[in-house]
């Protein structure tokens, strides 16, 4: 952090007509405006500047900084940059806080906060809170937040317009509903679809996917950013049709998505298996021109591999160009979950010789191919590779592949033994892993303990009853198969019914087991009566 010191009163700014003969009198900095698109290009306008003795004029300064905290810019250098400042101006202060608000370490924005109300003479202003509050939205401190919300009201800020609606996102953001609603329903508040938008946003992160749904319909204008808010909200929480519903009335009022909202609807394609609207997704991305950088192409390499075209998926990892990280780890962990284990362990040693370096994700990727087909050697090669060589340290999920790849091939007890050394403590899915395990091979024991286990961690869970209850019938012990299903109805835990999804004309249609809210039931149970399956 910069070294806290006392600074003088900085003298009156100069006028917009000093600025504009200043910057006609000095190239580096027209350059600044008009050439700088950079770093690199900064790096060398600035070391001319410093070279000139430029450097030490608060506008030159200011120019370098402001673009150096840009998005397009470095914070780390904007930050050297700062510290190199004598007395520092309002502008300056502002730069760099609202610089680091916007990078991955906001804690810094508040830390420079505090220095400058604590060591400064300079005194925030309205331009100055925004950036605060986007700081404590990220880092999800809205406790914090609030007592800077007191200062604000103090001081009688609260009305401004930038600051009001960055404490709604602050409060939405981390979920503190009561506290955004009072201040977006304050009888002084007209429509402002900056707070419109950030509420919506904060009810669906929290699940509030109705209110949210309310709010978005009760809306007078709505842009590009309230209709991603509603969609990502619905994929969020899991309705995938109602999202690909508001796609469609999007589209009929002509309002085009941003490459966020089509990774949302890439998503919800993926989850539902909609191939064919998956299809047309990708083709609307190509033929409307969008950037398809890392992100979006992971999304649609996703959605192909699980509505199960793995082939299609290649061709579209293959065609881009520069790959990132998370194109190769979708890739691999999607050829994995198709049976294409080969080719997805092929795909790894392709990627360990390319310029990135495999993270954890890729490990999960490769371990769950050789859990697919059974290479136990193989995984634990991999498993030593990444702790070894590439010095990740396993996770939970890492554990729970190679639990699966040694309880697949039947080695229970060294499954088992592993489960026991894990450095955390094992999960469900990890002793789910192990009973699965044991139910296929036929050990009733081992499977009593790991049910147990499950039971402790989790009294609601059913998998641990079905297993055990099916394990025991496998074994022709069924007054024990009969027991378990009776402890689950005294205890009133349901099975979550099975759930199955098919696609047809681009509708995507569901079917639970034993349910009848699908519109043709009655055709389809008559179908099924004269087929004789009913």
């Amino acid at each position: 952090m910069r070294a806290f010191c006392c600074w003088s009163q900085m003298p009156s700014p100069p006028t917009s007509t000093s600025i504009s003969k200043f910057i006609s009198e000095q190239p580096y900095l027209s350059m600044l405006d008009k050439q700088c698109t950079t770093m690199r290009d900064l790096h060398k306008i600035h070391a001319q500047l410093i070279k000139t003795g430029l450097v030490k004029d608060p506008i030159a300064a200011s120019r370098v900084l402001a673009f150096s905290a840009s998005p397009a810019g470095d914070i780390n250098y904007a930050y050297l940059v700062f510290t190199q400042i004598q007395n520092p101006n309002l502008f300056i202060w502002n730069t760099i806080i609202r610089g680091f608000s916007q990078s991955s370490t906001p804690q810094v924005a508040m830390s420079l906060f505090i220095d400058m109300l604590v060591t400064s003479s300079v005194e925030p202003q309205r331009l100055t809170y925004p950036s605060v509050f986007k700081a404590y939205a990220h880092l999800g401190m809205a406790r914090f937040g609030a007592q800077l919300h007191g200062r604000v009201i103090k001081l009688g800020l609260q009305f401004d317009q930038f600051i009001r609606n960055t404490i709604i996102y602050m409060y939405a953001n981390c979920g503190f509903l009561s506290e955004a609603r009072l201040v977006f329903d304050h009888e002084d508040m007209e429509f402002d679809l900056v707070a419109w938008n950030s509420m919506i946003m904060g009810l669906a992160k929290c699940g509030e996917i109705d209110q949210s749904r309310k709010l978005f319909d009760k809306m007078v204008f709505r842009n590009t950013i309230s209709w991603n808010s509603m969609i990502s909200g619905y994929v969020r929480n899991g309705y995938f049709k109602e999202a690909l519903e508001l796609f469609g009335k999007m589209q009929e009022q002509n309002i085009r998505p941003s490459e966020f909202t089509m990774v949302s609807l890439l998503n919800a394609c993926a989850r539902l298996g909609a191939i064919r609207q998956g299809e047309w997704l990708h083709a609307f991305l190509s033929k409307n021109n969008f950037d398809l950088n890392s992100i979006v192409v992971t999304a649609i390499i996703d959605m192909y591999c699980k509505c199960g075209c793995p082939a299609n998926a290649l061709r579209v990892f293959e065609s881009v160009p520069k790959k990132g990280l998370s194109c190769w780890n979708s890739m691999i962990l999607g050829l994995a979950l198709n049976s294409y284990e080969n080719e997805a362990i092929e795909l790894f040693s392709e990627l360990e010789s390319s310029n990135l370096k495999p993270d954890y994700v890729s490990f999960i990727g490769v371990l769950t191919a050789c859990s697919h087909s059974g290479m136990v050697d193989k995984a634990k090669d991999y498993f030593r590779l990444m702790t070894e060589t590439y010095k990740i340290e396993p996770s939970i999920k890492h554990y729970s592949c190679m639990v699966d790849v040694l309880g697949r091939a039947g080695l229970l007890e060294e499954a088992e033994e592993l489960v026991r050394r894990m450095p955390w403590k094992p999960d469900a899915i990890i002793w789910g892993s192990l009973l699965s395990a044991c139910r296929k091979h036929g050990n009733v024991d081992l499977a009593k303990q790991a049910a147990k286990r499950i039971m402790e961690l989790d009294k609601n869970e059913s998998c641990s009853y079905v297993l055990m209850s099916n394990l025991y019938a496998a074994s022709h012990r069924f007054e024990e198969a009969m027991e378990e299903r009776l402890l689950m109805k005294e205890k009133k835990i349901e099975k979550e019914p099975g759930c199955s999804l098919i696609e047809v004309n681009g509708e995507v249609h569901e079917f639970v087991a034993g349910g009848r809210l699908h519109p043709k039931t009655g055709e389809i149970y008559y179908l099924l009566n004269e087929l004789g399956l009913q």
